[in-house]
């Protein structure tokens, strides 16, 4: 028996192989020991054994309602994942594994590889409306990458989407991969007049720092990119530091950055609605957004989400409060779940890359339908 974390986005610590119906496992903390949440390790055995692993510092980890109702996932071949029987008790995560191939790949939510968002940029710039941009480098000197889809008019509005400012929230990243193939598909209609009105800033992965090092919420120095907006800095966060200096060139008429939560089960928005500059224009775009997301996608609801911040309350150093005020703009954060998704339950996946993805298609259906009232 063995288990192995030194790969891309790997994360665990082994304690004690000795039992495999008690191995002992923890997860190593970000940079800087404030968050932890995300494992993703490999475990060699024998096929037809049972494995019992347990983590055993889940009881400190940082959002501990996300371990209720929680199931991990897991893959032999890394491209199909599915979900492990797991329970939460007395501080332990507990995992249990049934082999049927020799090597497991089990994981917090389905990894979005560093190599895989090279493959993503490769394909993307292919397409005769998609170029790259360098925007700047990362605190471990890797490339901040944006993509540009359409044909630069700057009469046309410019719909900014951001992901994975929280490293360990690959679903974003999923969302991303297939809200960008759907967009660069010559058969899909809602694409070719969307852009018809807009051009897309892309940043597929705001944090590749963290997402290579395993991280749940921080870069390589341990920030918290969506508490930096109002104030980012290049020893600190220059990923949000190069990806503003951009949106100043543009200018953004829709923002969309996009999320996983760990506790809720449920596909959400939360919007810039406690911002000093909300007004009716923007409620009556949000209230639009909300509403054809809504038919867009059955994975999509608006009754479950985060308290909504009084008016003049929102917190501007985050990525939604910030954009929405500075460039008086429809802004929302998109949350996607880490377990199932409680309106529309899979037992065998739950909420899932490839759901991800197609809600990344959905999203373009609602910005189709705002984009002309945008200014």
């Amino acid at each position: 028996m063995r288990i192995t974390a030194n790969f891309d986005a790997g994360n665990i610590d082994v304690i004690d192989l000795e039992n495999k119906a008690d191995i002992q496992l923890a997860i190593r903390p970000d940079v800087g020991g404030e968050f932890f949440q995300w494992f993703n390790f490999r475990l060699e055995g024998q096929v037809g054994e049972q494995y019992v692993l347990n983590i055993l510092n889940a009881g400190e980890a940082s959002y501990l309602e996300g371990w209720e109702n929680y199931q991990a996932v897991a893959s032999y071949d890394r491209q199909h994942w599915f979900r492990l029987p797991t329970s939460y008790k007395d501080g332990k995560l507990t995992i249990i594994a049934d082999l049927d191939h020799t090597t497991i790949q089990i994981a917090y939510f389905a990894p979005y590889s560093y190599e895989r968002h090279q493959d993503l940029l490769a394909a993307a710039q292919q397409h005769p409306l998609a170029t790259l941009e360098h925007l700047g480098e990362t605190l471990d000197k890797r490339d901040l990458t944006l993509v540009k889809i359409g044909d630069g008019d700057a009469s046309k509005r410019s719909i900014w989407i951001t992901a994975r400012q929280h490293p360990g929230e690959t679903m974003a990243e999923w969302l991303v991969e297939g809200l960008m193939h759907s967009l660069l598909d010559s058969d899909n209609a809602t694409a070719k007049r969307l852009l018809d009105s807009a051009n897309f800033y892309i940043v597929p992965n705001m944090n590749p720092d963290g997402s290579v090092r395993g991280h749940l919420r921080t870069n390589a120095v341990g920030t918290n990119l969506n508490r930096e907006w109002s104030n980012p800095s290049l020893e600190k966060s220059p990923e949000v530091f190069y990806v503003i200096n951009k949106m100043e060139e543009t200018g953004v008429d829709l923002f969309y950055d996009v999320h996983g939560d760990e506790a809720l089960p449920y596909v959400f928005l939360a919007g810039s609605q406690g911002a000093p500059g909300y007004n009716e224009r923007l409620a009556r775009l949000r209230d639009k957004f909300s509403e054809v997301l809504t038919l867009a996608s059955a994975d999509f609801q608006s009754e479950v989400g985060y308290e909504v911040d009084k008016f003049g309350e929102a917190n501007m150093t985050l990525a939604t409060n910030w954009v929405a005020e500075r460039f008086d703009c429809l802004a929302n954060t998109l949350e996607m779940p880490f377990k199932d998704n409680d309106n529309l339950p899979d037992a065998k996946t739950g909420w899932s890359p490839a759901r991800s993805a197609r809600f990344g298609e959905a999203s373009l259906i609602a910005m189709l339908a705002v984009v002309d009232d945008l200014r």
